[in-house]
């Protein structure tokens, strides 16, 4: 058994040390962040994707985001079930909602979210709103708006019988 924990440890690192090459050229050119991430299917094919925000201008841009684009689109499917992820930073909320979404079970991660939080990074303040019941109006105000107006296109989705994901 700790023969085993050691080899999946030696092959975590062998992943995130793949995710951080790809964060350091992104890095050091000003297109992102920290944050590299790579996705390890079930056939052992390995994606690997990093932060462009700045390059982008796009602020969903983060690593394991890009690197779920990238599996989906190259394996033909929104469905990533048997899938790791490995990653350079704990995840933020939506990370961390978009591995939910992909059906990604197991993370791997490197530094934590308070190492992001020293350098800058705003993770926090969003665990804290959600944590809040989304209630903190300095952060967002959410309302509820002409209901009747939208629920007709749920109820075609229902009635139609649509994709689930």
């Amino acid at each position: 058994m700790i023969h085993y924990q050691r080899e999946k440890e030696m092959e975590a690192k062998e992943y995130l040390l793949q995710a951080v090459a790809q964060a350091q050229k992104t890095m050091r050119s000003n297109k992102g962040g920290p944050f590299g991430a790579a996705i390890v299917d079930t056939e052992g094919k390995v994606y690997v994707a990093s932060n462009t925000v700045l390059e982008d201008k796009d602020p969903t841009a983060h690593a394991e985001v890009n690197v779920i684009r990238k599996t989906c689109k190259e394996k033909g499917t929104f469905d990533l079930s048997g899938c790791i992820l490995y990653t350079t930073c704990y995840p933020c909320p939506m990370c961390l909602a978009a591995c939910i979404w992909a059906n990604i079970r197991k993370i791997y991660y490197g530094s934590t979210a308070k190492d992001a939080e020293e350098v800058g990074f705003r993770d926090d303040y969003i665990y804290k709103f959600i944590g809040g019941s989304c209630s903190d109006t300095k952060v967002m105000e959410l309302v509820q708006s002409n209901r009747e107006t939208t629920q007709p296109l749920f109820e075609e989705y229902k009635r139609d019988k649509k994709v689930l994901y």
